[in-house]
């Protein structure tokens, strides 16, 4: 039995208790009542998506920023009210789910607050900073019963289930290798080097630091650019490799690693960021397989010959490519080319080798949209069904915590034996301090 299928049997009884213990039942034709909180690029992308659905009610927005208020309720239309402090959203007897876009460092926090508040969620990829954060998340939306999806949104997406089924199947062979990896190139610059200053007018510094270290305010470490600071991200491990370690996860049916290792560094850009520009992480799984990840800011190349890849699987039979719109099966080539027959020297043994490797399968392709919208549409009908979201809290947890072990290791310059059940390192005391951090008073998980 695989990872992904053991928790099959949980998932559908934590469904049912969740049905019977909702306070509001809601019918088809009943609207979600939705506060946002995060409004900035994602959260109102989200926003714009979300209010396509008839089903919907935008009732409340909030951020730290006036402006990305004022913006939201533009683009909401419904003259939400508006707050700057979640606390008071969540306080609101009017809200059924909230959506969570905020800064990694927020999303533990504000899921289980929500949760406790009696509000399902929808609450954007990573799930969270910390492996020990994930694993609360996990536990509180079991113990109140409450939908999370996260937006690791290509869980809703047909073609990339298609692909993860292929390679599940087992028709391209025993997958030892899968890859996947993020290019840009920001070089020279990066996302420069400003200094220290006052925060702009009417923004709540301390409120947006929250449970992180203090800090003094810079503007690379708010807004989008926050992903390059460990107190509030991870990097591009984090942010887009999640979503493509995922991938391949769902698709191997395996998502729990033994072995992590990472190195990498800011070789090239001149910027104040704090995570690397270049990284190659490396980790393996029981079964045998290898799954490799890189991240380059200085070179824009994809690491295909045609477009850009998402993820590759490489089985003995043959290979699956996933990409943005479209997936590949890629069948071995007859093997005879590599191994010529030795005419009347070759054994019997040899030649049952070379034939072996005949293709064992037709070339053949997908194609289809990620669209998140799919994803918001499973999100709003499980709010309704009480069903199981196409991306639960533990299988986005078992995939923040394969990017945050790699972190770990990328930190410490270490080989890391993992195991995944105690969700603890077995061979260094220094990395196990690293699966949490202490937060900032007065905030408590």
């Amino acid at each position: 039995m695989t990872d992904t299928t053991r928790r099959g049997f949980a998932r559908a009884s934590a469904a049912a208790l969740a049905a019977a213990s909702y306070s509001r039942v809601m019918g088809a034709n009943d609207r979600v009542r939705l506060g946002f909180i995060g409004v900035g690029n994602r959260g109102t992308n989200l926003l714009n998506g979300t209010k396509e659905f008839a089903d919907q009610q935008i009732v409340a927005v909030c951020d730290l920023l006036d402006p990305l208020i004022d913006r939201a309720v533009t683009a909401a239309g419904t003259d939400p009210a508006r707050f700057k402090d979640f606390r008071k959203l969540l306080d609101r007897n009017d809200i059924d789910a909230v959506v969570v876009a905020t800064p990694d460092h927020w999303h533990a926090l504000m899921m289980v607050m929500a949760c406790r508040a009696g509000k399902d969620v929808y609450v954007e990829k990573p799930l969270s900073l910390t492996v020990v954060e994930g694993r609360k998340m996990v536990e509180v939306a079991a113990e109140t019963n409450r939908v999370v999806q996260v937006g690791i949104h290509r869980r809703s997406s047909p073609f990339c289930k298609e692909a993860a089924e292929v390679v599940r199947s087992g028709e391209i062979g025993p997958v030892t290798m899968a890859r996947c990896g993020v290019a840009l190139n920001q070089w020279p610059l990066g996302i420069g080097a400003p200094p220290d200053g006052p925060p702009p007018d009417g923004l709540d510094w301390d409120l947006y630091l929250g449970p992180a270290p203090e800090a003094p305010y810079n503007e690379n470490r708010h807004l989008f650019l926050f992903r390059w600071f460990y107190d509030y991200a991870g990097g591009q491990l984090t942010d887009n490799g999640v979503h493509f370690l995922d991938l391949i996860q769902w698709g191997l049916g395996r998502d729990r690693p033994q072995a992590v290792t990472a190195l990498g560094g800011k070789y090239a850009l001149h910027d104040n960021r704090e995570v690397p520009d270049t990284l190659q992480a490396l980790w393996e799984y029981p079964g045998g397989t290898q799954v490799s990840f890189f991240q380059s800011s200085c070179n824009a190349a994809p690491f295909s010959d045609t477009k850009p890849l998402l993820a590759q699987f490489r089985g003995t039979k043959g290979t699956v490519n996933i990409y943005f719109d479209s997936w590949e099966l890629v069948p071995e080539s007859n093997a005879s080319q590599s191994f010529p027959a030795r005419g009347p020297l070759e054994t019997e043994a040899a030649r049952n080798y070379r034939n072996s490797f005949q293709p064992a399968m037709e070339a053949r392709s997908g194609s289809g949209s990620a669209d998140p919208r799919l994803h918001i549409r499973n999100f709003l009908d499980c709010v309704k069904s009480r069903a199981t979201p196409n991306c639960d809290v533990e299988t986005a947890h078992r995939s923040t915590t394969t990017a945050n072990i790699a972190t770990i290791a990328y930190r410490t310059r270490q080989l890391l034996e993992w195991d995944a059940e105690k969700e603890q390192f077995t061979n260094h005391l220094a990395a196990n301090a690293r699966l949490s951090y202490e937060y900032r008073a007065p905030w408590k998980l």
